[in-house]
């Protein structure tokens, strides 16, 4: 097969990037937030509650230096670096989330499921409308924070990472509409088609990296003469089902595991193996991880009604345990705003 449209990687610059000037005595502060689809309702009611009761309401964005988010935790990344507040991040979802992913009753839910069996399960355009009313015409180059934004480019099949321009290196994202940014990385494979870009094929950033963090934390160190011990990150997750090899399973077969719990095994080893390696990079003290408790009936992803009815109770009491800890963590002293480089 004859491939005309080059691979991202193409272009890696192959040196050790030139790390940015970080002050001594300033911390580098990283918010990851998990993809989870609707459950991202969870992620901006946390953030919220947070604003609300240690900020007055201002944007909790003003208080970190890089802001990494996968499939809906990339929506929300992006917004809070358009300067919304966590509260009208959580908007997107109370308001525009039954527009996204509209409940199907009757003869409407069995062709929604008969359909879902070749094809998406959601109308694509509805979600693009949706965030084109939240973003506009902002540019990646307009993000007032750092972003890592994960997705995955089909065509080649390889990672693809959008960057604001906060490095020399980093030039080609700058120009990049954010609602594009957006659809690619939320185009979950059975839910929404991938996005055709300029010949690429664009997918749900959660296919490798569902839980950010990782990204984040090598981006910032790659590029910034910070030692490890001086970063400090807030990792949030939108919550997991329990999980064990069953009996059945163990004895492999495509039954038991291509078409119930392959997916799932890949994502929590990846969203805990990456967390691992943030403790051990910068320090266990120094990574908080917020997450909603592991259940045996999780909320699906595209279920909106349950995630509106539960998830910011859920939120409101775990920043009631949590919420000193993050303003003592990260609330201090405001962050520095994204500063644009040029080729240098």
């Amino acid at each position: 097969m004859n491939i005309q449209v080059p691979r991202r990687s193409d272009g890696t610059i192959q040196k050790a990037r030139v790390k940015q000037p970080w002050p001594k005595d300033r911390l580098f502060k990283i918010l990851s937030i998990d993809g989870g689809g609707i459950r991202g309702v969870f992620l901006a009611a946390y953030l919220a509650e947070i604003e609300r009761r240690f900020l007055g309401g201002a944007p909790v964005s003003g208080y970190f230096d890089m802001i990494s988010g996968t499939s809906t935790g990339g929506i929300i990344a992006l917004a809070l670096a358009s300067e919304l507040t966590a509260a009208q991040a959580l908007a997107i979802y109370s308001e525009r989330g039954q527009r996204i992913f509209p409940r199907k009753t009757g003869v409407g839910k069995i062709a929604q499921i008969v359909r879902w069996l070749t094809g998406p399960k959601h109308d694509p355009s509805l979600l693009r409308k949706e965030l084109d009313e939240v973003f506009g015409e902002r540019l990646v180059d307009d993000a007032t924070n750092r972003l890592v934004i994960p997705s995955f480019e089909g065509l080649h099949g390889e990672p693809f990472l959008y960057k604001t321009p906060h490095h020399p290196d980093y030039q080609l994202d700058r120009h990049k509409k954010m609602v594009e940014v957006a659809l690619h990385t939320t185009a979950a494979p059975t839910f929404f088609p991938a996005v055709e870009d300029n010949g690429h094929v664009m997918l749900d950033g959660g296919l490798w990296a569902n839980n950010p963090v990782m990204n984040a934390l090598v981006d910032a160190l790659a590029c910034y003469d910070v030692p490890r011990e001086n970063v400090r990150i807030l990792s949030i997750g939108t919550g997991e089902s329990t999980f064990t090899v069953e009996q059945a399973a163990r004895q492999g077969g495509i039954r038991h595991w291509v078409f119930l719990r392959a997916f799932e095994a890949a994502s929590r080893a990846q969203s805990r193996n990456a967390l691992g390696q943030a403790n051990l990079l910068v320090g266990k003290n120094n990574v908080l991880r917020i997450d909603v408790s592991e259940s045996d009936n999780p909320i699906e992803l595209d279920d909106v009604q349950r995630s509106l009815k539960e998830l910011p109770l859920v939120a409101r009491s775990l920043v009631e345990g949590s919420g000193h800890h993050v303003e003592n963590m990260f609330l201090h002293q405001r962050a520095t705003q994204c500063e644009k480089c040029d080729h240098v």
